[in-house]
């Protein structure tokens, strides 16, 4: 009877011993961050300058809003695979690693912080009157919660 961990013992030797695997697992982790992460940086810095405007730049910025959901929900998907193929890849390290786990905390505080911007975006589209407010706090601290997680990913394999 094969168990969890042989499965996952099977990858880590298939993941080990195959340059080309391991480059284009890692190729597409980091092209989930740059597509998505990137798009909702960009996004974000938009929505930090429309909360400052009004009427029709407003307007187009929770649409533009509404639009990146996808692509960063895109990426999000991407990095949530490779994330868990590399996580099965190294699995005894990872489970010891605090920086690993900061990282996992990072990304679920992101996650949340993206449900409410979500929410704050909708909110705006009804006139919700604090609902820019709530769109400048979340898109600041989704600028800080992305940059974060990129420090802790790229000291994972440094610090572990």
């Amino acid at each position: 009877m094969t168990t969890m961990r042989d499965v996952l013992d099977i990858w880590a030797s298939v993941y080990a011993n195959h340059s080309a695997l391991r480059t284009a697992v890692e190729f597409l982790h980091v092209a989930g961050l740059v597509g998505g992460g990137g798009y909702a940086i960009v996004v974000d810095r938009a929505t930090l300058s429309a909360a400052r405007a009004t009427g029709a730049a407003r307007d187009v910025q929770l649409s533009t809003i509404r639009d990146a959901h996808r692509i960063v929900i895109g990426g999000l998907v991407v990095l949530f695979v490779t994330g868990a193929l590399l996580f099965a890849a190294d699995i005894d390290t990872l489970l010891a690693s605090r920086v690993f786990w900061i990282k996992m905390g990072l990304v679920v505080l992101l996650l949340g912080n993206g449900a409410i911007m979500r929410m704050a975006q909708q909110q705006a589209e009804h006139g919700t009157v604090r609902a820019w407010s709530r769109l400048r706090t979340t898109a600041g601290l989704s600028l800080l919660l992305w940059f974060l997680t990129i420090l802790a990913g790229t000291a994972l394999p440094n610090i572990g």
